[in-house]
Formats: structure tokens, C-alpha cells, sequence
């Protein structure tokens, strides 16, 4: 049994000082308690505009009415099926189904490629992060990987999408507002897996690559100290679940269809076969291959979320951090079985399943399997479609 030190006197003493954290258009929010301080994260201050200059108003002429916009219903949740896995939809061991999902973030330094751990995850996310690179996310819940990473520090808008399952996260570290989100929600909304405070490590590091493109661990060790650091073995009943269907037929489904995502750092490409009816995944022209299990990265679906996307240097002095319209609406494409969709995301708060819709307004199921959520600044030339 791993021994684990819960948590530092300064990390209890950031969680006490931080009564709540709120991310709200983009701009974190610290609610302190009276008289509590938080010397080594203080926010930097920022000037207060000064009221302009008042005008007399003319007199007030009749508003035409706007409508309102049209609301996307909220389906019921799938109340739960044994042997069915929450995040993927798969027929699985009751034992599996429901279990606490982990979720490890990943570096995508060039040096980093090629990671370890693609095939055993149930989702996979890609987004932007700092210096124009991308990050990953993996999230494992029925599956397993003997290899995962490497290991990278967490960023806001991935802990705000593995909060939607109550995950337990594996990272080293992260930026000023991930930090203080975690230390606040750690035991409510997540289980927090620093390896930075961890001790009895289910880290550690390889000789060949250089820090901090070196840190690994393996979903057996993650596992080993989730009931230490007093996490949930199972993922809440009370959590919306995302709907699923079985495959279709060969003859019911598309033919070739070939996805581009071009990011900074690097392009992603997707090719669909359609006798075994996944998508297999490229980078920079090269076959994507999962050293953990040596076969080519492949995936059910592909689903292409496009977010506001903005370099903030306030936030942190002194560093350039990434921010994602990752609470909110936008577009979205659902690749599934050669044929695409051309829908909508909907996330209404942090912790909220991000769920996806149709162009009627009806919530999107996806096919039983692994997904991969690509996420792209609007504006991205995305092919074969293009959502401005």
C-alpha cells in the first residue's frame, strides 16, 4: 500500500483563506473570508476605470421587442445501466461501469511525442494551452493503460471539464487559477493527485527526455491512492450521463471521410475506416501509435468544439496564460461513423456535463466507444466543414 501525506500545512492554509473560486465570463473571482490572506497567489490588481462623464439623455424612444433565444431543452438523465460505462457507452463488468474516472493531463511538447495512453482512455481532450502548444487530458474510467503520460500541470478549463464526472486528476502542479480551484474543490468536486504533494509517488520520471517532458505513472498506481487521499471509488448516481447507441450496420454507414485539425504546434488528422467503423489518428502526416500498447490511436468518435480563445497576462504576472470560453454555448462537429453533424455545445456552469446538439435543438448521442474532443479557437479551419 502506497503511503500518502494528504496535504501540506500551506496548501490547507491556501484552502482555508479561499472561501470560493469563481470563473465567470473568463475573469476568476476570489471570495475571501475576513481577514484571510494569500500572500504567495495574490491576484494582480487591476485599475478601476474611472465612471464617464454623465450626458443628458434624450427623451426615450419605444424599444422594438427582441425575442428571446430559443432554449435547448434539458433531457432527463439515462438513469444508470449495470455493466454499461458511464463515459463511453461500452458493455462492461458492473465492477467497471461505474467506477471513479481518472484523469491525467498530458504534455504535447514535440519532445513529449509520442505519449503513452490514448488507447486505454475513455475520452481524450485536446486543447490550446500555453506558448502557442496544445495539451491532452486523458480520462480513464473501464479501461487501463500500463504507461500514461507524460505527465503535465493542469490548466482551469481541464479541470472544468473532469469535474463533470467527479474525477479524481493526476497532474504536476499548474498555473495560479487551477491551483487554488483545486485546493477549494479537492474532495467535492474532484480528487486531487498532485505530484507535486503526493508522497508514496504513483510518479516518476524516465532517463531518456528531459524535465518536465519526463513524469509518467500507470492508471494501477493512480487507483493504488485514490482511497488514501479519501476519494470516491464511484463516479455519483446523481450526474447527468451522456446518451449512446449501438453501431450501425456496415451498409448503414458512410464512406471515406478524412478530418483536418490544424492547430499551432501541429495538425491532426483523422481517417475513417469504415470495416471497423473508428478513426484513426494522425499528427503531422505520421500514424499516430500508443507506445503503452503499441497499436495505432483510433477513436469512435470525433467531436470538433469551437470556444472563444484568449492570451491573458493579468491573471498570473509574468506569464501568458491561456483562457477558453469553455462555460457557455458554441459550435460544434460530431463525427460518427464517416458522417458528420453540424450542431451546437452547451455547457452552463463549471461542473455541468458539456452536452451536445443537434440542429432541431435534440440532444446528440454518440456511438459506444472512445471520444475524442478536439477543441479549436472559433474561426478555425476545420475540414471538411468550416463553422465561422
Amino acid at each position: 500500500m502506497l503511503g500518502v501525506a494528504r496535504r501540506s500545512p500551506r496548501s490547507l492554509a491556501v484552502a482555508a483563506a479561499v472561501a470560493a473560486v469563481l470563473v465567470v465570463g473568463g475573469v476568476l473571482l476570489l471570495i475571501l473570508r475576513p481577514g484571510a490572506v494569500v500572500a504567495p497567489i495574490a491576484a494582480a490588481a487591476e485599475p478601476t476605470p474611472s465612471r464617464p462623464a454623465t450626458t443628458p439623455s434624450p427623451s426615450p424612444t419605444p424599444t422594438p421587442s427582441v425575442p428571446a433565444p430559443a432554449t435547448i431543452p434539458s433531457p432527463t438523465p439515462t438513469p444508470l445501466i449495470p455493466g454499461v460505462a458511464d463515459l463511453t457507452g461500452m458493455r462492461v463488468s458492473d465492477a467497471l461501469a461505474h467506477r471513479l474516472p481518472i484523469a491525467v493531463l498530458i504534455d504535447d511538447n514535440r519532445i513529449a511525442r509520442p505519449q503513452s495512453g490514448f488507447n486505454g482512455a475513455s475520452i481524450v481532450y485536446q486543447a490550446p494551452a500555453d506558448g502557442g502548444e496544445t495539451r491532452y487530458m486523458m480520462v480513464f474510467q473501464e479501461g487501463e493503460s500500463r504507461v500514461v503520460g507524460p505527465v503535465r500541470s493542469g490548466r482551469s478549463y481541464f479541470i472544468h471539464w473532469l469535474s463533470e464526472s467527479r474525477a479524481a486528476v493526476a497532474h504536476y502542479g499548474g498555473d495560479r487559477v487551477s491551483r487554488i480551484y483545486l485546493a477549494v474543490n479537492d474532495g467535492k468536486l474532484l480528487t486531487d493527485i498532485d505530484a507535486l504533494r503526493t508522497t508514496g509517488k504513483p510518479f516518476h520520471r524516465i532517463s531518456s527526455r528531459n524535465a518536465p517532458h519526463n513524469a509518467y505513472t500507470n492508471t494501477a498506481a493512480l487507483r493504488t491512492v485514490i482511497p488514501a487521499l479519501k476519494g470516491p471509488a464511484l463516479m455519483p448516481v446523481e450526474l447527468a450521463r451522456r446518451p449512446f447507441v449501438d453501431e450501425s450496420a456496415l451498409g448503414a454507414r458512410g464512406g471515406r471521410q478524412a478530418i483536418t485539425v490544424p492547430y499551432r504546434t501541429g495538425v491532426i488528422r483523422y481517417a475513417y475506416d469504415r470495416a471497423t467503423n473508428v478513426y484513426r489518428r494522425s499528427v503531422d502526416g505520421r500514424t499516430q501509435v500508443d507506445p503503452a500498447d503499441r497499436k495505432p490511436v483510433t477513436t469512435r468518435n470525433v467531436v470538433v468544439l469551437f470556444m472563444s480563445f484568449r492570451i491573458d497576462s493579468k491573471i498570473e504576472p509574468g506569464h501568458a496564460r491561456p483562457v477558453l470560453g469553455a462555460i457557455g454555448t458554441g459550435k460544434a462537429l460530431v463525427f460518427r461513423e464517416g458522417r458528420l453533424v453540424v450542431g451546437t455545445w452547451r455547457k452552463s456552469s463549471e461542473t455541468a456535463l458539456t452536452k451536445l446538439y443537434d440542429p432541431t435543438g435534440a440532444e446528440l448521442p454518440l456511438v459506444r466507444g472512445r471520444t475524442f474532443f478536439q477543441i479549436v479557437p472559433d474561426g478555425t479551419k476545420v475540414s471538411p466543414a468550416t463553422v465561422p
